[in-house]
């Protein structure tokens, strides 16, 4: 089972929020979709634009830690080396023009 450092954001150089998850997808749809109330629902906060593996859930929560920790421009930096164009990464998993990740419901 793999396990997930992520970040979101509103929009290039918006907004930004980050978190682990067991199940990258599935929590990406959540926030897509608005499903808990909170931080990134208030704030439109549902584009995913940079996210790493982890082989334990603790390794994932600690890297999550340490980047909350960081400076913003830290972040920016980090997001701008791996996804310089902020292409929402969720669209990847639905890249098939048949499949629209609008009507993909979360767990």
């Amino acid at each position: 089972m793999a396990f997930y450092t992520y970040i979101l954001a509103s929009g290039r150089n918006g907004t930004l929020y980050t978190g682990s998850t067991d199940d990258i997808q599935n929590r990406s749809a959540e926030h897509k979709h608005k499903r808990f109330d909170g931080f990134t629902a208030k704030y439109g906060v549902d584009k995913l634009v940079w996210y790493e593996e982890h082989a334990t859930r603790e390794a994932a929560f600690i890297r999550e830690r340490r980047i909350k920790e960081w400076k913003r421009a830290w972040k920016m930096e980090m997001i701008e080396r791996a996804n310089p164009s902020w292409r929402d990464l969720f669209e990847d998993w639905f890249s098939d023009p048949a499949k629209d990740w609008s009507k993909w419901q979360p767990n």
